[in-house]
């Protein structure tokens, strides 16, 4: 699977953006979904659950879609099958002014991509924001 083709200096960009709805964040440690918001929040990161099987996780409030989060997102960062990725951008592009839509390592759809884009929403995938936050900004 490829990746997108956005420069370190664009990605860099993204990481200053701050309020992240996390789709499939996990309750159960040790799954990517649950170390890498949590270790987004270590980085001083507003990371939004939207799981609908859990009213709370990491103590904090968890919500059924990103659509229904009152809050500001910038960024939805999506830990779901790649078959399963279109319905959340879907979802996702009724909320104003989000800006990235992030495909977890190991996922990509490429019709949320387009969608995604058709609406402005820079999209990429194939990549975990943990690691490349470790990479840009070293740990």
């Amino acid at each position: 699977m490829q990746t997108d083709s956005f420069s370190d200096a664009e990605l860099r960009e993204f990481y200053k953006l701050k309020n992240i709805a996390v789709v499939g964040m996990s309750k159960t440690d040790g799954k990517p979904a649950n170390y890498v918001p949590k270790y987004l929040i270590e980085q001083g990161y507003n990371v939004i659950p939207v799981n609908p099987t859990a009213p709370e996780i990491m103590g904090r409030k968890s919500y059924q879609s990103v659509s229904s989060v009152p809050d500001s997102v910038d960024i939805v960062d999506v830990f779901r099958p790649s078959d399963d990725v279109l319905p959340v951008v879907a979802d996702a592009v009724k909320k104003p002014r989000i800006k990235v839509v992030w495909m977890q390592l190991g996922i990509y759809n490429e019709q949320a991509e387009k969608l995604a884009k058709e609406k402005g929403i820079k999209v990429v995938y194939n990549r975990c924001m943990l690691e490349e936050h470790r990479r840009l900004f070293g740990d």
